[in-house]
């Protein structure tokens, strides 16, 4: 974990910052985050009829791919010195550009993108996220995330 002072961010601009582990997407991890977002569709859900969909299985929600980032986003291996928290500020930009096979590992990797001051200690950063598949060129998606950091003055 690389840790820094706060005031230090904005020479990490435009430099990868970390990549997560890689996480599998099982059928059991499909079907759960279906029963918590009652998002039932087919090709998350029923093997037998997405057999004869173009990816020939099942795949994963695009938002149960996203909802992960904040999992993939505590290994990032980046922080501020003194952080307080850490809070999901939300997105600028989303992309779901490849369908996660069911049995797919997904990771994320982190290029710090921007880095804004806000008062009271409060930095807003933003990370460009790669959700990478693994054994694919294209990636799942492609996240402009933001994180407000907390970090004692």
């Amino acid at each position: 974990m690389k840790v820094i002072p706060a005031t230090e961010f904005e020479n990490y601009v435009g430099q990868e910052t970390g990549v997560s582990e890689w996480l599998e997407i099982t059928q059991e991890r499909i079907n759960q985050f279906a029963d918590a977002t009652n998002d039932h569709q087919f090709i998350h859900v029923d093997p037998e009829m997405a057999k004869a969909t173009p990816w020939g299985t099942t795949i994963a929600h695009g938002f149960l791919t996203l909802s992960l980032l904040s999992y993939m986003s505590a290994q990032n291996g980046f922080m501020p010195e003194g952080m307080q928290m850490a809070i999901n500020y939300g997105a600028d930009k989303v992309r779901f550009m490849e369908a996660v096979p069911v049995d797919s590992k997904i990771r994320g990797r982190f290029v710090l993108s921007e880095v804004n001051y806000k008062k009271n200690g409060r930095w807003l950063v933003k990370f460009t996220v790669t959700i990478e598949i693994e054994g694919k060129e294209k990636p799942a998606a492609v996240v402009e995330a933001l994180t407000l950091y907390v970090v004692n003055e």
